[in-house]
């Protein structure tokens, strides 16, 4: 069964389902309707996840060096022009 109704579509979109139907050798209906259905069946799948993988690495201990003053930590990765 289908439904005749009457959509107003931007001049991009058209134009750019005016093109997919070119290449398809489809009418500009099929083209639509194939269309839409994709965009209506990837609403319904889950995008996948990646898994993110943090590795952790050994910094060392650097003596002298105060990690509860933001300053001295700047100055000794940044160097002392680190303003």
């Amino acid at each position: 069964m289908s439904v005749r109704t009457t959509v107003t579509l931007d001049d991009d979109v058209v134009s750019r389902v005016k093109s997919e139907s070119r290449s398809r050798g489809e009418p500009f209906r099929d083209t639509l309707n194939d269309l839409l259905r994709l965009a209506l069946l990837s609403l319904d799948s889950t995008p996948r996840r990646r898994k993110l993988s943090i590795k952790p690495t050994h910094m060392g201990y650097r003596p002298g060096l105060n990690h509860d003053d933001i300053a001295s930590l700047l100055e000794y990765g940044e160097g002392e022009q680190h303003r």
